[in-house]
């Protein structure tokens, strides 16, 4: 079953983090231009998106919000320079990456 096939699930604290092996993995089923990052001896999953302009990027931010809430699974996200859009997925709970991040991802490639 592919990723944007799945739903996330809640994930208890003490679930176990994804490796950066197992997280590398997952990462070839997204679009170019996600990529792992550590930020705080945490694995982050992260995204930028330019838009045409500012409206354009709000409007992808507000169906962004949408998928987030369905998926009960928020990603961080920070508009800068007007029309970037930069995106910032992991679990808060385990304060590392989990297969959520993935799902979650997949689903942002297909607003």
């Amino acid at each position: 079953m592919s990723l944007s096939d799945k739903s996330c699930v809640p994930c208890k604290v003490g679930a176990p983090k994804l490796s950066l092996s197992e997280a590398k993995e997952l990462l070839k089923q997204l679009k170019p231009g996600w990529k792992i990052e550590e930020k705080k001896d945490v694995l982050v999953l992260v995204n930028e998106l330019v838009f045409e302009n500012f409206a354009k990027a709000i409007v992808f931010i507000n169906n962004l919000a949408l998928v987030c809430e369905e998926q009960g699974h928020h990603a961080n996200f920070y508009l800068h320079d007007w029309n970037k859009l930069k995106l910032e997925l992991y679990t808060h709970k385990i304060n590392g990456l989990h297969e959520n991040d993935f799902i979650l991802a997949s689903k942002i490639d297909s607003l």
